[in-house]
Formats: C-alpha cells, sequence, structure tokens
C-alpha cells in the first residue's frame, strides 16, 4: 500500500508542480497588486479630503464583506455581459489583486496610523508636506509595522488561490482534481495537495520571520 501511494504521487508529481507554479504566480502577482491598490486606498482613508476618504471606504467594505468566490464569477462571468472580457489568467489576478488591496490597505492603515503623531509636527517643523513626510519618514516605519499582516495577507492568498479553479486556470488544486480525474484516488491526492499548501505557507513564514527580524536591526541601528 504504501508503495502504490508512492508510485501515484510520482506520477502525479509533474502535474502538481505545475499547479504550484501557476499557485506562486497568482500569489506573487496579487501581492504585487494588492499592495499597490492597498497603499492607495490607505492613503486614500487617512487623508482629511471626504471625496477621496469615502469611496475608498465603500470599495473596502464592499470587498471585504462579500465572498471571494462572488467576486470572481463578477470579473470572469459578469463583465463580459457588458464587453469587458478577461483570459482565466488575467481575471483570476485581477480579482485577487482586487481582493487583496482591500485587506492590505486596512494592515497599511493600522500601521501608518500607529507611527506616533510627534514625528508628523517633526517633519512639519522642518518645512517637510503632508506627502513629503508621508514618503520619507511615515512609510518606511509603517511598512516594518505592517510586515506581520501582509504576511498573513500573503499567506491567505496562497490558500485563496484553490478558488481560481472554477475558472479553468490549473493552479495547484485543479492540478490535484485532474489527476484524482484519470487515477481515481482522491484521498492521498488531496492530502498531498494539502501538504503542499501547508508546505508553501511554512516557507513563507520562514520568510516573514527572517524579514521581520532584519527590519527589527535595521531600525535598531
Amino acid at each position: 500500500m504504501p508503495m502504490e501511494i508512492l508510485e501515484l504521487l510520482q506520477q502525479a508529481a509533474p502535474t502538481l508542480m505545475k499547479g504550484v507554479g501557476y499557485t506562486l504566480l497568482f500569489a506573487l502577482a496579487s501581492m504585487l497588486g494588492g499592495l499597490v491598490l492597498g497603499f492607495i486606498l490607505a492613503v486614500a482613508r487617512i487623508v482629511p479630503w471626504r471625496p477621496v476618504h469615502w469611496p475608498a471606504a465603500i470599495y473596502v467594505s464592499l470587498m471585504r464583506g462579500t465572498p471571494l468566490l462572488v467576486q470572481i464569477f463578477v470579473v470572469y462571468y459578469g463583465l463580459p455581459s457588458v464587453g469587458i472580457e478577461f483570459s482565466p489568467l488575467t481575471a483570476g489576478v485581477l480579482t485577487l489583486s482586487l481582493n487583496a488591496g482591500a485587506y492590505l490597505s486596512e494592515s497599511l492603515r493600522g500601521a501608518i496610523l500607529g507611527v506616533t503623531h510627534g514625528q508628523w509636527n517633526a517633519s512639519y517643523s522642518i518645512g517637510l508636506t503632508y506627502f513629503q513626510t508621508l514618503r520619507y519618514i511615515i512609510v518606511p516605519q509603517a511598512v516594518r509595522i505592517a510586515v506581520p499582516a501582509m504576511s498573513n495577507t500573503l499567506i491567505s492568498l496562497i490558500k485563496d488561490t484553490s478558488l481560481v479553479s472554477v475558472i479553468t486556470v490549473t493552479e495547484l488544486m485543479l492540478a490535484t482534481k485532474e489527476v484524482i480525474a484519470v487515477t481515481f484516488r482522491p484521498l492521498p491526492l488531496y492530502i498531498a495537495a494539502a501538504g503542499v499548501y501547508w508546505m508553501l505557507s511554512l516557507c513563507f513564514e520562514a520568510l516573514q520571520h527572517r524579514l521581520e527580524k532584519k527590519l527589527g536591526r535595521a531600525h535598531q541601528a
């Protein structure tokens, strides 16, 4: 029995590894897009301009308050009805980025607000503008504060990529289903897929801890 399972996993390995590649592509590309969007949203929610603040707040509430699966369906199956079409890969990355941006904006906003108000006053006293203070003084410190939360978002993205299998993107979960359709051995293959997700999460957790230590040493210096 163990030998049969080992042979099964060896047979499935090429397909699963291809799925892992797509999973990492989705997670990293979506994290990058989410960071850009999240920073814009975070700044929009802390500036004292209501025409900017309220749309950002509504967007964050909408994306956090609706299921990611529904968002994927809206982008991939809904938008073509109004003439906007995306490939499965683009639709997956776009939706995950839009979703991650909402969560990352909250992490970044909390980190920015976590920097003491005295640093804003000190920056203004030496002639820096609001956005210069934000760029050179506040954001570098906020990033260090936000690293754990941002790392958690990346780990969540790795798991959330399994949802894009519904739009026929061969990430890890769909790759696993394809092998199961041929071998009819769901239990060991689903367990193997779960193990791969876990190992990916452990790798990014280790990177998070290393980055936290590095930023901590840089801050102390």
